[in-house]
């Protein structure tokens, strides 16, 4: 159904988030391979380490969240800007996490599990309900970019514990699979409204970051590791480039979700 005209204009003064189109999950899937490639780029390639690299990235998350809430309508360029600095700092401290702290990826991706679960649960219980892609006011807005923050820090987890020879050892293409599988069985849920949606969008959500870090260790990892062995640095600029096309050329992603009245 079509909204009205006049609920189309508040839709598009008082919406802060994109319509969840199929290309909404494509290049929020470019953002968590530019996280995945970009975050090891400043932690491994330029040799900074995991904890310094999640300062440089905090900060980076911090001021583009800042012009984002204090933007007072949908600005493309902004948002996605803040969904790239919750997918690297999310990469560079799930590794820190893992690898610097040594909790493993099994317990920290249960912590992240269940911060995911409490930060959905207080948003419902403060507000009422889960926004997902209508985000019409501040608390919402707060509640909407802490568990992005938090699940792109989870799935960045589950994809190293998928692939790595610590965890299930699939190695990256067949964890690409394992997540691309998956997601399809949230779109088939989701088709068939057999869950609500908010729990369905934030389960992709979830899901498109491994799924991201996956196809991201693809690219840059060695031959000998199974990658393609491309530049961090190149793979994180020409993944950005098309996520950058397919924003410009999508009209839907250049405009805010509509609100219903």
């Amino acid at each position: 159904m079509n909204p009205q005209p006049e609920r189309s204009v508040v839709g598009e003064v008082l919406s802060k988030a994109p319509q969840a189109t199929l290309m909404f999950w494509l290049v929020k899937i470019c953002a968590t391979t530019v996280g995945e490639t970009g975050g090891d780029a400043v932690s491994m390639t330029l040799k900074l380490g995991y904890a310094v690299a999640t300062l440089i990235f905090l900060g980076f998350f911090i001021v583009t969240l800042a012009a984002q809430v204090t933007a007072r309508r949908y600005h493309p360029a902004i948002y996605w800007l803040v969904v790239v600095a919750t997918t690297t700092v999310g990469t560079t401290t799930s590794d820190f996490i893992d690898r610097t702290a040594h909790l493993g990826y099994v317990l920290s991706s249960a912590m992240l599990l269940g911060l995911v679960i409490v930060v959905l649960i207080a948003w419902k219980l403060t507000t009422g309900a889960i926004a997902a892609d209508k985000i019409t006011n501040r608390r919402d807005e707060v509640f909407y970019w802490l568990t992005i923050l938090v699940s792109n820090t989870l799935g960045t987890g589950l994809g190293d514990f998928t692939a790595d020879d610590t965890g299930l050892n699939l190695g990256f293409e067949k964890g690409a699979l394992l997540f691309a599988g998956l997601i399809l069985v949230v779109a088939v849920f989701h088709r068939f409204k057999l869950l609500p949606q908010a729990v369905l969008f934030w389960a992709a959500y979830v899901l498109t970051r491994p799924l991201g870090a996956t196809l991201g260790d693809t690219l840059t990892k060695p031959h000998a590791e199974g990658g393609f062995e491309f530049g961090r640095f190149l793979a994180t600029g020409v993944i950005g480039l098309v996520m950058i096309v397919l924003i410009l050329a999508t009209p839907k992603l250049r405009r805010p979700a509509q609100v219903a009245a």
